[in-house]
């Protein structure tokens, strides 16, 4: 009996793992061309301070996709992160700023509104059986409504220890860009190593299925909504600390279309039970890079809007067309 000669087999090997690491993350293929076209066109998009200001304006977004992501996988949505996100940032910068409270007390002032806001979304929707697109979208307007009521006036002069949580820097790393990186490494870890993380998958894929086989079908989804307002809760502090200012209209406004967008870019299938971390990254960093590019090449508004909105419609058509592909 003959062997394959392993000069041959070696690249064959390669060559089918990564056509397989394509299907599974396609946006691998249109990072390698956005990549080289706006270095082309910009002269400046690989310049280490440019990359630098990709990844610390990418971090709040990585921070708030992680849980959303796993929560779409699970078969749940939540677009309440905008309001959530406005929310946080204004309740630490209300102790911070007006209440002269350390920096340690504001943030934890932010993370319970967020969990408070979670665990509404998870009652609702996990206990009591309500649909989670109509939940979060009516929390939406009514999280935002409670922020306009509470802080009816723009919030700005937090205090030059309440900036550090923004603008510190961990080993050469802004400190945003350092939480984001801790949070995308808990949550693969989580996916892959826990029973938690296998009852996600579980649970988007047939609900009935993992019941019956002894999965907490409530208990998981309701964790990973109070993660997901929590998370926008940080993200909100965190842009308060870096802009000084927090306002009830505008804080995070449409942000929930931008974590969403991040979410289906990176193959998580709206269907649920599919998606990985690495995906959702790879959303982040094309939408941070992609925003970059467009402000270097200075392009209207408009058109930067419009970009976003065809790669929501391009990523909505990866995680439909993804699973088929692999097949």
């Amino acid at each position: 009996m003959t062997t394959a000669d392993p000069a041959l087999t070696r690249p064959r090997l390669i060559a089918t793992g990564g056509l397989t690491a394509v299907r599974r993350n396609p946006l691998l293929v249109v990072l390698v061309v956005m990549v080289p076209f706006f270095q082309l066109t910009t002269g400046s998009f690989l310049d280490p301070a440019n990359l630098s200001g990709i990844a610390t304006d990418a971090a709040t977004l990585a921070i708030v996709a992680v849980p959303p992501a796993l929560l779409v996988i699970s078969g749940y949505l939540d677009l309440s992160v905008g309001s959530t996100l406005a929310l946080g940032g204004l309740v630490a910068g209300w102790l911070a700023g007006q209440h002269h409270q350390s920096p340690a007390i504001a943030l934890f002032g932010a993370l319970a509104a967020g969990a408070v806001v979670g665990a509404v979304n998870g009652v609702l929707c996990c206990h009591l059986g309500l649909s989670a697109f109509i939940v979060t979208l009516g929390m939406l307007t009514a999280v935002r409504g409670l922020a306009q009521q509470l802080f009816p006036l723009p919030l700005s002069g937090f205090g030059s220890g309440f900036a550090w949580i923004g603008g510190a820097r961990v080993a050469g790393l802004a400190a945003p860009v350092v939480i984001a990186a801790l949070v995308l490494v808990a949550g693969a870890l989580f996916l892959a190593l826990t029973p938690a993380g296998r009852h996600v998958f579980a649970i988007g894929v047939n609900r009935e299925a993992a019941h019956l086989s002894g999965v907490h079908i409530r208990r998981t989804p309701f964790a990973l909504f109070v993660a997901t307002g929590v998370a926008a809760a940080l993200a909100g502090a965190i842009k308060a600390s870096v802009l000084d200012s927090a306002v009830a209209g505008t804080s995070g406004a449409g942000f929930e279309l931008t974590v969403l967008t991040a979410v289906l870019l990176g193959g998580v299938a709206l269907t649920g039970g599919t998606g990985s971390i690495l995906g959702v990254l790879l959303g982040v960093l094309f939408l941070g890079g992609l925003q970059n590019g467009l402000t270097l090449l200075n392009a209207p508004t408009f058109w930067q809007q419009m970009a976003q909105g065809a790669a929501l419609v391009a990523g909505a058509a990866l995680a439909y067309a993804a699973p088929r592909a692999g097949r």
